[in-house]
């Protein structure tokens, strides 16, 4: 006669996933979220330059994303609104020039960036002999600086250009705001900075580390309480040698009082309360230089509110061809190449609303 197993299975409670809130606790805003995707085909080096711009703007965002080549902009605009998105960044290609819009969600308006240069974050980290990304790094979004774009104008202009508002709002709303009286310092780990040159007409856009350094501190002291790795004392005579014969500082030193803040709570084992820190700026990428082509009152659509070439339109017209074009070569080549049009498990947890 058969046996049965009566025994019951312990009970293991789930493990649940803390989800991002949707509004900040402290100032009652909504807090803005993004959708990075592309539109046409794109080459290697942009397709790694969409993958940066997710990176930067974490944690608010969908990493996962994915979609079909022939998808249209209407897909995203009905997913968006369920997970609370409010901004697109949209990268295109044409035989000319790469081109990035920041449109808002659900209405509009849409901003039209040419990408002149850019820079992938692999290549600056490349460039550097001691690239910097702390495991926590990319956990709180980035704090926006904007320069060039304030109250006032140019130097040749008294009142300031509508264009450079709609930039500067457009920007701003990317990331939550802050609250410098409530704001935790360890949650400042990142700054996007964005500088408007009013004699070339180009954004430089750059994506910053933060790090304090003590001031009056050896070198050898900070690493060591740091990082807790044993020194090499090999060398010395003595453990008093290690601690007198270190320099102090680095090569950018930031004695200057420009540069040296007193911090009003402890941060780190080294950095404490009441004490002068040095701060120091550190590129993680992505890097660009954008031109302002065109601002559009709709999402992608609309009346031009702004258009670089005046009111000769056909520049802007090749652009919008040449993308719809490249869109319908895909949906009759590559149908089968890519994977879904949805957001990944991790995102659907993340971008739900509490």
């Amino acid at each position: 006669m058969a046996r049965f197993n009566n025994k019951r299975k312990p009970f293991v409670k789930p493990i649940a996933k803390k989800k991002l809130a949707t509004v900040d606790h402290i100032t009652g805003d909504k807090i803005p979220k993004s959708f990075v995707f592309s539109r046409g085909r794109l080459p290697g080096p942009l397709r790694q330059l969409k993958a940066d711009l997710k990176q930067l703007m974490n944690p608010h965002t969908a990493l996962n994303l994915k979609e079909k080549r022939r998808n249209t902009l209407k897909d995203f605009l009905n997913v968006a609104g369920p997970y609370g998105v409010t901004h697109f960044l949209i990268l295109s290609k044409t035989p000319t020039a790469p081109y990035l819009r920041v449109a808002t969600t659900p209405q509009g308006p849409t901003l039209t960036f040419k990408i002149e240069e850019y820079s992938l974050a692999v290549d600056i980290k490349h460039s550097q002999k001691h690239p910097r990304c702390p495991k926590d790094l990319f956990k709180n979004p980035p704090m926006s600086i904007l320069s060039g774009f304030g109250s006032g104008g140019g130097r040749h202009n008294d009142k300031e250009p509508p264009q450079l508002k709609l930039i500067s709002a457009a920007f701003r709303n990317l990331f939550p705001s802050i609250d410098v009286n409530t704001v935790k310092l360890s949650s400042c780990q990142r700054i996007l900075l964005l500088h408007y040159n009013e004699d070339t007409k180009l954004i430089d856009f750059r994506h910053y580390s933060i790090r304090l350094e003590p001031v009056g501190v050896s070198r050898r002291i900070s690493k060591f309480v740091q990082k807790h790795q044993v020194p090499d004392l090999r060398n010395l005579q003595d453990v008093s040698d290690f601690v007198t014969k270190a320099g102090y500082g680095s090569e950018s030193e930031g004695d200057e009082e420009a540069a040296t803040v007193t911090l009003a709570s402890d941060l780190g084992r080294v950095n404490r309360a009441s004490s002068k820190s040095a701060i120091k700026l550190q590129e993680i990428g992505p890097r660009m230089t954008l031109r302002l082509i065109k601002v559009e009152n709709g999402l992608c659509q609309g009346a031009v509110l702004f258009s670089e070439y005046g009111d000769g339109n056909k520049k802007e017209d090749n652009h919008e061809d040449a993308e719809n074009e490249e869109d319908g070569d895909e949906e009759e080549d590559d149908e089968n190449d890519e994977v879904d049009s949805e957001v990944g498990e991790e995102d659907d947890e993340d971008m739900e609303e509490n």
